[in-house]
């Protein structure tokens, strides 16, 4: 596991706030659903972010807030560079967060498990 450096930790976390702002207040495209920057990952050297965003609906929508965050990119990354005091801004590379939906299925799995569980002590035949 790569170590984490407290400089690129707290540039990421800076990028995620102005992007969160950024994406809602400046980016007025339709296909763009509720979209929520989760975490951003920045290299040791500053030069490249990922930026991990979940969205709400199906997977239809996630593929098309992607295609308009991966266009807007350019333009956010400008924006950036106007809000914040850096030398250089980073690279945006856009990545879907998976976590929510993986979380929501293993929960769901838990549960169908511990109920299955339940059952078998109370069957008298067990």
């Amino acid at each position: 596991m790569p170590r984490d450096f407290p400089r690129t930790r707290r540039v990421g976390e800076q990028l995620q706030r102005e992007l969160a702002t950024l994406i809602r207040d400046e980016i007025n495209d339709p296909r763009l659903g509720m979209v929520s920057i989760s975490a951003v990952e920045v290299s040791r050297d500053l030069s490249h972010a990922k930026v991990f965003f979940s969205t709400l609906g199906e997977q239809q929508d996630a593929d098309n807030s992607l295609e308009v965050l991966q266009g807007a990119a350019g333009f956010l990354r400008h924006m950036l560079g106007q809000r914040l005091v850096m030398r250089h801004v980073p690279q945006l590379h856009f990545k879907q967060d998976h976590s929510l939906e993986d979380g929501a299925r293993l929960s769901a799995l838990i549960d169908s498990a511990v109920r299955a569980d339940r059952e078998d002590e109370n069957d008298p035949d067990h």
